[in-house]
């Protein structure tokens, strides 16, 4: 027999996540329809939302925050692009989005003094081998593999190069020591529950100095552009964003930030978010056919929590196979209205990937692994069927 409950809200996607529990479209009534994002009071919410980001994350004093253009993916181009090329290069890639990033540079920029530490799904590369006179850049965790550096011990203080993160399903669901970074990007469609399309972009003030005193050799479209005669433009950074932002959107981040203060800020969201991922790691302890993909626990994602497969029967399938096996068990969850977008990322190994950011509730996870085990039953009693009447 199927599960008795069902989730009471059956997103899981890791991006664009889940709106934050209680949320509703009059939560955007207050928004400055048909405005100049110049005018007074739009101006006035991104830089509220600017300050509110800031302080929920605790930056340090002279740390810059800034809206910008094209969701996360914007953000740490527009960094990667504007300062990368000074000093030799160091990038880190372990899932799909760091091997972008190594494209970007590679590929794009075609920086030449480059060392790139790479490593299969479900591991870190060795961070002991990184080189702190270069520029370093790296995913603080990797999105679509669940698995995320453990801490910054590794990152020295007295770095000569810059640190550039993609911290995109790290912030606010993660500790973030900010000491140990020169850079941050992020967008507030993953932890925070918002609407896609806008990047933040987080400067310490190694980074400003960087930018004021470094001009790449690449032309920089205007989108990129974060300095004016050598100086860098502050208007950014108090709501002067370089292109137009969606008012709507704003309006749905300044719920979502009002909600995150109310349940007890930074340390609320990440107890939360530990939470699912300690529910999930619980079930995974008395599973006979899931596992994590990230193979050492302290480096164990509780945002995108990546499971492979590794009933003894399924693994053993063909490539082909096995993904057309793990969508079948995401078909049927959709069609029972129990999950929705917990495929692996298109080209991780196939399995499932659970959204563990704050605004899910830990409850609603407990009910999609219940059904998780009834759905993954059920198809593999239909393939090990069917291999039955084909034998027979």
């Amino acid at each position: 027999m199927p599960p008795a409950r069902k989730p009471s809200s059956i997103l899981f996607s890791s991006g664009p996540t889940k709106k934050f529990p209680g949320w509703q479209l009059s939560h955007l009534s207050n928004t400055p329809h048909g405005r100049s994002h110049r005018a007074q009071i739009p101006k006035t919410k991104l830089s509220y939302a600017i300050d509110q980001m800031s302080s929920l994350l605790r930056l340090p004093a002279g740390y810059r925050l800034g809206i910008v253009p094209g969701s996360d993916t914007g953000a740490i181009e527009m960094a990667m692009w504007s300062v990368i090329g000074e000093r030799p290069l160091d990038i880190l890639a372990w899932e799909s989005f760091g091997n972008t990033w190594v494209t970007d540079v590679s590929k794009q920029l075609k920086i030449q003094d480059i060392t790139i530490h790479s490593a299969d799904w479900g591991e870190l590369p060795d961070l002991s081998k990184v080189h702190f006179d270069h520029d370093v850049v790296f995913c603080w965790n990797g999105t679509t593999s669940g698995v995320c550096v453990p801490n910054a011990d590794w990152i020295p203080l007295d770095r000569k190069g810059l640190t550039i993160v993609d911290a995109t399903s790290a912030c606010f669901a993660m500790h973030l020591e900010w000491d140990k970074i020169d850079i941050a990007t992020f967008s507030w469609q993953k932890s925070l529950g918002g609407e896609a399309a806008h990047g933040v972009l987080i400067l310490s003030p190694r980074a400003v100095e960087r930018l004021e005193s470094y001009t790449p050799p690449w032309p920089l479209p205007k989108i990129f552009q974060l300095t004016k005669n050598g100086k860098l433009i502050e208007g950014i950074f108090k709501g002067e964003t370089i292109n137009t932002p969606s008012l709507l959107c704003l309006e749905d981040l300044l719920a979502a930030l009002d909600w995150a203060e109310r349940i007890g800020g930074l340390e609320a969201l990440v107890k939360r978010s530990k939470e699912n991922l300690r529910v999930v790691s619980d079930w995974v302890k008395e599973s006979e056919w899931a596992g994590f993909l990230a193979v050492r626990p302290e480096t164990r994602s509780n945002t995108s929590i990546c499971l492979r497969i590794i009933d003894p029967y399924i693994t053993l399938l063909p490539e082909e196979d096995k993904r057309a096996f793990a969508k079948a068990v995401t078909d049927q969850l959709e069609m029972e209205k129990v999950a929705l977008d917990i495929g692996a990322y298109r080209t991780a190994p196939p399995g499932f990937r659970i959204w563990g950011g704050p605004t899910v509730e830990a409850k609603d996870i407990k009910c999609l692994l219940n059904w998780l085990d009834f759905v993954f039953a059920e198809q593999r009693q239909k393939i090990t069927s069917e291999k039955d009447k084909c034998h027979g």
